[in-house]
């Protein structure tokens, strides 16, 4: 049991970094401190996107139109947060 909860405390560790790597590239890009038409930073977006966009589409099938605020990356990083420090180490007392 302790197995199944490590691997899961890791991969949630893992998606927390490239979320917190995919937001800091958002905000890079949109200051224009970096350019997609470099191309190691166009493939490590595209690569982020493509990783993440699972993930965000069905949170911003489910949230209001806000123009061009995306509040789906919020959302997910909110609901990851929760779901590594407080549901999972819960679940983890409660089974043992």
């Amino acid at each position: 049991m302790n197995a199944i909860f490590g691997i899961l405390d890791m991969l949630l560790d893992v998606a927390f970094f490239i979320m917190i790597v995919h937001i800091i590239f958002s905000w890079l890009i949109a200051f224009q401190v970096l350019n997609l038409y470099q191309p190691l930073v166009a493939q490590i977006w595209d690569g982020l996107n493509r990783l993440l966009e699972p993930i965000y589409a069905p949170i911003r099938r489910m949230l209001p139109n806000t123009g061009g605020l995306d509040l789906a990356p919020l959302v997910a990083f909110l609901i990851l947060i929760a779901v590594r420090d407080f549901i999972l180490p819960d679940l983890y007392r409660a089974l043992i």
